[in-house]
């Protein structure tokens, strides 16, 4: 039996869908309290101190 090809509608399903998983993915860690937090490595959490560090300095 030969490959099917997926419509065009099912092909932008499973588009969209892998693309959702992927954005919910990223989100979780940017919630507070989150189960999976973000590493201390992490380029976010590193901006994150120095911006934190600038506004009690400028207080």
């Amino acid at each position: 039996m030969g490959v099917t090809r997926l419509k065009r509608k099912d092909r932008r399903n499973k588009t969209v869908s892998r693309v959702e998983v992927q954005f919910l993915k990223l989100g979780t860690n940017v919630e507070l309290g989150s189960r999976s937090k973000m590493k201390a490595s992490n380029q976010i959490v590193k901006n994150d101190a120095i911006l934190n560090q600038l506004a009690a300095e400028a207080k």
